[in-house]
């Protein structure tokens, strides 16, 4: 067995570390030194000084794990891995919306055990812990164990009519080859549900679907980091979080991403999946 309940207490400290670092600069950062990886997508002196922060703490606690984080790239361990989005929604927190998130995900592989000590068949995130500093919320999960949010039980929504749901989702802005089938689909998402948002950060949809706050979130496009501990946290409070083009992947690792409570998980991919036919990697 992983000492996997150790590993979700370090993570709450590496995430609260980094939080830290980001309140620090948040006033400032405006004078931040940022660089641009590609198009619409920065990294700034906070991105990195709080991704050293984490790292920091996962080396010296959890040594014999591998690491892969967003701005420093890394490795896989043996057994498990850690997936570190230092901050995500980066573009939020440069223009000062308060809507942003550390997240700290840790994926164990094929042929670890899980946390009741099975032996898994193919890679499955088994700790998350994403933490709003702005709110002062804490989501946390541990695979077959239970999610909370600052230490109390959530559960997602329990919607079955699809006109009922809220929906979030992130718009294509470093890729564009796909743009028009993805405006058809959020078309026919605005015509049948209850309404759209796009808030910034997959991390922080994925809990909003954990705490009830939306029903449904669609993304694709998107990174391992990013998804890494909100996919664990989201199917702990019992939604469905999958890979819409390919079900039976054990967890969304290519960036495609539907989570939803499962009531309406057949109506979203009858929505959304003939406009994306042509979609990049499928």
């Amino acid at each position: 067995m992983l000492p996997y309940a150790k590993y979700l207490e370090v993570a709450v400290r590496a995430c609260h570390a980094a939080a830290a670092v980001l309140q620090s600069h948040r006033l400032s950062r405006t004078h931040l030194v940022i660089d641009q990886k590609g198009r619409n997508d920065l990294v700034s002196q906070a991105d990195r000084e709080a991704e050293q922060a984490i790292i920091e703490i996962l080396r010296a606690e959890t040594p014999e794990l591998g690491i892969i984080g967003e701005e420093s790239g890394g490795s896989r361990g043996e057994q498990a891995t850690w997936f570190v989005d230092p901050l995500d929604g980066t573009t939020n927190y440069l223009h000062g919306l308060e809507h942003y998130a550390v997240s700290i995900g840790l994926v164990a592989h094929a042929n670890a055990p899980d946390s009741v000590g099975n032996t898994l068949t193919s890679d499955q995130p088994i700790v998350g812990v994403v933490y709003d500093p702005s709110r002062e919320e804490l989501f946390s999960a541990l695979q077959g164990v239970g999610v909370w949010l600052n230490g109390h039980r959530i559960s997602r929504s329990n919607v079955t009519d699809i006109s009922q749901a809220l929906v979030a989702t992130g718009i294509p802005v470093r890729t564009f080859e796909y743009l028009d089938q993805y405006l058809a689909a959020l078309k026919d998402l605005v015509l049948n549900t209850r309404g759209i948002r796009r808030q910034g950060s997959a991390a922080l949809d994925l809990c909003w679907l954990a705490a009830g706050r939306v029903d449904a979130y669609w993304e694709q496009g998107i990174q391992s980091w990013d998804v890494a501990a909100g996919t664990v946290i989201a199917r702990e409070a019992g939604a469905s979080v999958n890979d819409p083009y390919d079900l039976q992947a054990s967890w969304p690792a290519r960036g495609r991403l539907l989570a939803c409570a499962p009531g309406i998980e057949s109506a979203l991919l009858d929505l959304i999946l003939p406009h994306m036919n042509e979609a990049p990697g499928l």
